[in-house]
């Protein structure tokens, strides 16, 4: 692999016109397909295999037509302190808003507030739920702002009026004024790193080319907008730290006196075949989310591989053409003087760390496995649950209509159950009903349950059973399982079947469907993933210590996540509104992720390494040797990942800003603990043994020649493809 990469780098660099006119036309072709193609439909959220999906599914069977298809309003009235709101000028302030509301656009259907279930006991508080003829999606600006001014209407009235459901929430967000600070804090880091603004530009511009690239194909593939955020976090951050290991790499060969051509041909043998490996660790991880079975996962793992792979292509395609323009200019001034060293120069830091590490190996092992995991502890905490209006700011407008009904209606109220009786099987589909109300009704945690409904051929019926606590409350969890236990009851009494739906049932068996795929999960991703490092490194214990560091880092990062979120430790200054269960989702989303990006670390430091080790040096002298070259650049690699994603903790969005920051987190315990401190220290213990392999294995896996040692004898003895003198690109830039 690293021959063929030499001569692809080669090629760019020779061919440079060429390759950057057919991004151009790339970049092209992908905008004019991404706004060519028709909206993504919202096929909502579904979970294929749990008992809430069967039930919805069977609901849309014999309910045609019943649950609409369009977006949703609730709109809620409380009246103030000790007053009811249907007292005579309150109920007019409410119809006035209730008849505004009806006359603005796209507007289904809006019924009265004042019906006897949509008004609280103590008579404060009343809610109606207006639909509309199209999709949250396709919902008009002039829509959403008709509906927001006539509940400011409200309030101008005396009245506390909030909305929530679908047609209030905004679509995705994509990023903000804090994923600027993170792009402007990358640059800073990358100027830093080369101390020249061509050699610091150069990463950005390619992320910033295969970033656009693969969202556009995202958007004309038709994928849900939902998906965007995760491809477009990694994306931007795998894309600036590949292309920073070539212009390192790239540098150093010019340092060590290679023509501009030349350097930029093995630049992409080396760490271009670690970029390779690198990039195919993080998109193993995330289509491994799949194994999960949830679609929405299936697709942000897929769009955000897809976006790595992109990001991979213009690493090893635009980058070495980019580098053709600009051959010298990339170099630090002291470089384009001399490009030898001198030879005094002070040791880099990171070889005097690594001499640090190897020589008290054991100690230091120990002390960092320790802090990983004292800040591990809070993770044996974790709660999981999909939260919903109640995790956001209390400066929404949703949130505050969520806690308007809790305070009025019950905890309960704002996570009903929906309880579907399929009655074909039973004698008596009328008393099949009452008899599951009743066992409903004697049940302990059920506050209210309504009459039956029931469709045109009467042998379905649908019940709604109010829980005594919120949505995401261990005990609304609690009394899911318990109802569907007395479901077998019911059949056997009447031989109707009793399946448990709803938002709130949904939620629990997708928290239940992720927890159980997490194993399959791991073994999935990680067995792949070693095998993989196999490859590079010809070592068993090497990628097995990979695996072990990837689990320490992100147990931290859950530990860090539970203290947070959970505890609420900084959570004002983090923005956090809201403590509560952790979202389930997250586990499976950071494992992956973080898999992918610590394998990242490992490859580019580890490389160096053995690249080292291969050329006869110690196995301490050869840790020295690979941190010299490579701890600089996966330093800088780390502060740019953590500056892109702690850009997203600055998002309203829940789930976004804890995988914000568990990524920050993850990527700051994996880089800087176990990569460069656990990592030096566990081979130093190893020595030679490290890179021990048994000999049938060794001729079973296939030699990719990642380090480039076939690269470099061909290139000493001749048989690689001669090195060609560039004539222009030298005097490109001065």
């Amino acid at each position: 692999m690293s021959t063929l990469l030499y001569r692809l780098g080669r090629l760019s660099f020779r061919r440079r016109r060429h390759f950057v006119f057919a991004w151009v036309v790339i970049l092209a072709a992908c905008a004019f397909a991404a706004l060519s193609a028709p909206a993504a439909e919202d096929d909502g959220f579904s979970i294929p295999g749990t008992e809430s999906q069967k039930a919805f599914d069977l609901l849309d069977e014999r309910f045609p037509g019943g649950n609409s298809e369009g977006a949703d309003a609730r709109v809620v009235f409380a009246a103030p302190d000790g007053q009811r709101i249907t007292a005579r000028d309150h109920r007019l302030a409410v119809t006035e808003v209730v008849d505004d509301i009806a006359a603005g656009p796209q507007v289904k259907e809006v019924p009265s507030p004042f019906a006897p279930e949509t008004v609280s006991k103590d008579g404060t508080t009343a809610y109606t739920t207006i639909t509309y003829d199209a999709t949250s999606d396709k919902l008009t600006e002039a829509t959403r702002e008709a509906l927001l001014d006539a509940v400011q209407d409200g309030r101008d009235a005396g009245l506390t009026v909030e909305a929530g459901g679908s047609a209030v929430d905004g679509g995705p967000e994509f990023g903000g004024i804090t994923e600027l600070i993170g792009i402007g804090v990358a640059a800073v880091v990358l100027f830093i790193t080369f101390r020249t603004f061509v050699a610091a530009g150069l990463p950005l511009v390619t992320a910033l080319m295969g970033l656009g690239a693969g969202i556009c194909l995202i958007i004309a593939a038709g994928v849900a907008t939902t998906t965007i955020t995760l491809a477009l976090m990694l994306g931007l951050a795998v894309g600036i730290d590949y292309a920073l290991f070539i212009v390192s790499r790239y540098r150093t060969e010019r340092a060590e006196g290679q023509s501009a051509e030349e350097a930029a041909g093995r630049a992409m043998g080396t760490a271009g075949s670690a970029v390779v490996f690198a990039g195919a660790t993080v998109v193993i991880a995330l289509a491994g989310l799949s194994v999960a079975g949830v679609p929405l996962l299936t697709d942000m793992g897929l769009a955000a591989a897809g976006t790595v792979v992109i990001a991979v292509l213009v690493a090893l395609t635009l980058l070495p053409a980019l580098l053709g323009f600009f051959p010298r200019a990339v170099l630090p001034r002291t470089d384009r003087a001399a490009r030898k060293r001198a030879s005094g120069t002070k040791e880099p830091a990171g070889s005097r760390w690594a001499r640090f590490v190897v020589r008290r190996p054991l100690a230091v092992l120990l002390l960092s496995v320790a802090g990983l995991g004292i800040v591990a502890v809070p993770a044996l905490d974790l709660q999981l649950a999909l939260p919903g209006d109640e995790s956001l700011p209390t400066s929404t407008t949703q949130r505050r209509a969520y806690d308007t009904l809790a305070d009025g209606f019950g905890p309960g109220f704002n996570g009903p159950l929906t309880i579907v009786i399929d009655a074909r099987g039973a004698d008596d589909a009328k008393a099949a009903a009452d008899r599951a109300r009743k066992i409903l009704d004697t049940t302990d945690g059920v506050a209210e349950v309504s009459p039956a409904m029931f469709n045109k051929a009467e042998d379905t019926a649908v019940l709604a059973a109010v829980p005594g606590t919120g949505p995401t409350a261990t005990e609304t969890k609690d009394l899911v399982e318990t109802i569907r236990a007395e479901a077998d009851t019911l059949e056997a009494d009447t031989g109707a079947s009793m399946v448990v739906t709803g938002q709130t049932a949904l939620n629990i068996d997708v928290s239940n469907k992720v927890t159980a795929a997490l194993l399959p999960y791991l073994a999935v991703v990680v067995g792949l993933a070693v095998l993989l490092l196999m490859i590079v490194f010809r070592s068993v214990l090497v990628p097995l210590k990979a695996a072990l560091g990837f689990l320490l880092s992100v147990a931290a990062a859950f530990g860090v996540i539970v203290a947070v979120f959970q505890w609420g430790w900084l959570a004002g200054l983090l923005g956090v509104a809201q403590t509560g269960p952790v979202m389930s989702m997250m586990p499976i989303f950071l494992i992956g992720v973080v898999f992918g990006l610590a394998m990242d670390y490992e490859v580019f430091l580890v490389t160096r390494i053995r690249e080292a080790h291969v050329r006869g040096e110690g196995p301490a002298q050869a840790v020295v040797t690979g941190f010299r070259h490579s701890a600089r650049v996966v330093v800088a690699a780390a502060v740019i990942m953590i500056a892109v994603f702690g850009g997203f903790i600055g998002l309203t969005d829940s789930l976004i800003k804890m995988l914000g920051l568990g990524l920050a987190s993850a990527v700051l315990f994996d880089a800087f603990v176990v990569r460069m401190t656990l990592v030096p220290a566990a081979l130093a213990l190893l020595g030679h043994s490290a890179w021990w392999i048994p000999r049938w294995l060794d001729r079973v896996l296939p030699d990719l020649d990642i380090e480039g040692e076939r690269l470099t004898h061909a290139l000493e003895t001749g048989s690689a493809p001669a090195a060609s003198v560039p004539h222009q690109e030298e005097s490109v830039n001065v």
